[in-house]
């Protein structure tokens, strides 16, 4: 691959421009806003300008309901060879192409499984797909050149492909980001009906659950309202789940003679969270369950957080994974070094005798 068009150039179309240009590819950046195009070219990403001549690939980051109208205008124009694009949805993007009679023989559907909260250029990084997942759409008239070239597209940016039909995708991503981002934002907007006084007894928890919320509220409803029936039933099993809990709850606060299975039903419920958390793959495809927390508290202070790691690193320790809990009243926060069961022990005690305040707990939750 020598060139290739960024159509769209926020943080997922920036971040593949400044992926391909670090791996020697010329880039070209195209937006409706100039500005944004500007701003990711002064961060290096590529050319703000159309390609002179026919690019190998033009890379669609725009929302789904875009899709389908640019890659007719860029088929038309003759602006590259194959095209795909990072959509969040694809049945979507999939029908609409076809009904405006695009070339599909050059066309692979593309998701990479990669984002942050912040958006635009700015928060865009080379490095924000390596190791992620990259799903590849193609559909049954895709050549084998069209999905040759996307398949080098997600090698350049250290992401791993992996390939998938249109229904399937939508339905897995209704799973594990769209729902749970809705939920996400359901539980923050809750938080508006709570005085200062409970916010402040707000920890690391809290944070986790609705971290993705801070997300664009423009952006989330293009992507939602592109998937709507996959993510309407996950959140129609998620009410029932939140319905059952409620009644088991009004159950045992009246204190029914039921009382009992209300308690038998709530402790089913949160054992079937327990089970779907570690069935979650973690470092190397390792469940998280087959880590212990080692808690830490540290000072926030310039090189604590170095100094405990070194002191990990002289016991043998290999951290695997890592978490910061702050304080909100106290100048001081605890980290939560994630490692094999079989070296917690000894990893703590090699702490403690090194002077540092240490306890064991679960990862990725903990007592």
């Amino acid at each position: 691959m020598r060139c290739a068009v960024i159509v769209g150039t926020g943080l997922i179309g920036t971040s593949v421009a400044l992926a391909l240009r670090e791996r020697g590819v010329t880039t070209y950046l195209m937006d409706s806003d100039p500005t944004a195009a500007r701003t990711a070219a002064a961060l290096g990403a590529g050319l703000a300008q159309e390609p002179p001549e026919v690019a190998d690939i033009a890379v669609l980051a725009v929302p789904p309901v875009r899709v389908a109208p640019v890659l007719a205008d860029l088929q038309k124009r003759g602006t590259a060879r194959f095209y795909t694009d990072v959509a969040s949805v694809k049945g979507l993007p999939q029908r609409e192409v076809e009904a405006l009679g695009c070339e599909l023989t050059a066309v692979v559907g593309g998701h990479p499984l990669a984002g942050g909260e912040r958006s635009g250029p700015l928060a865009a990084r080379g490095d924000l797909f390596t190791g992620r997942p990259w799903v590849l759409v193609p559909s049954e008239h895709t050549s084998a050149v069209a999905l040759n070239t996307a398949l080098e597209l997600v090698a350049l940016c250290g992401a791993t492909p992996v390939l998938l039909d249109g229904e399937s995708h939508d339905r897995a991503v209704a799973l594990i980001s769209h729902a749970p981002h809705l939920v996400a934002s359901l539980t923050a907007g809750r938080l508006l009906e709570g005085g200062e006084s409970a916010l402040r007894l707000a920890g690391q928890g809290l944070r986790d659950v609705t971290r993705i919320a801070a997300g664009s509220p423009a952006l989330w409803t293009d992507i939602l309202s592109a998937n709507p029936v996959p993510v309407a039933e996950v959140l129609e099993a998620l009410a029932a789940d939140a319905l059952a809990a409620a009644g088991a709850l009004r159950r045992i606060g009246r204190g029914d003679t039921d009382a009992a299975a209300a308690m038998d039903t709530l402790t089913e419920l949160l054992q079937r969270g327990v089970d779907g958390r570690r069935a979650i793959p973690g470092k190397h495809g390792m469940p998280d369950g087959a880590l212990t927390a080692v808690e830490v508290s540290v000072g926030d202070s310039p090189g604590e957080l170095a100094r405990l790691f070194a002191a990990a690193a002289a016991a043998g320790a290999n951290v695997e994974d890592v978490g910061m809990e702050h304080s909100a009243d106290q100048p001081t926060g605890r980290a939560r070094l994630a490692v094999l069961e079989s070296t917690a022990s000894a990893l703590a005690e090699a702490l403690g005798a090194d002077g540092w305040a240490v306890r064991l707990g679960d990862w990725p939750g903990g007592p």
